[in-house]
């Protein structure tokens, strides 16, 4: 199951610059389960986090955020979480052409 977090930090970003080696010796331990994550940048300074997981579930996701320094520590001000589907690229082929006959079908 794919989920996607967005973190914002705490204005100012002390908290990210204070955790960041230990939230990245984190998951240096634990990329199988990221799909993609990388910060958010505002003319080239960070100030949030971007991340797709690939877990089994919700229960897995909280998990892994309780031991992740940058969710433990504080350093985001807002989270959201949301739930996904990976579509793009396709990881069987045809599969989006299935999708949109699918689409057409509710219309």
């Amino acid at each position: 199951m794919n989920f996607v977090v967005l973190g914002r930090d705490v204005a100012g970003g002390a908290p990210r610059r204070r955790h960041r080696a230990a939230h990245l010796d984190y998951i240096a331990d634990r990329q199988q389960s990221i799909v993609y994550a990388g910060p958010l940048l505002e003319d080239g300074i960070m100030v949030g986090s971007l991340f797709v997981f690939d877990l089994a579930d919700r229960a897995a996701l909280d998990a892994h955020l309780a031991d992740d320094p940058y969710f433990r520590e504080g350093v985001f001000e807002k989270v959201e979480i949301w739930e996904s589907r990976w579509m793009v690229p396709e990881r069987e082929e045809g599969f989006l052409r299935a999708e949109a006959g699918r689409a057409r079908l509710s219309e």
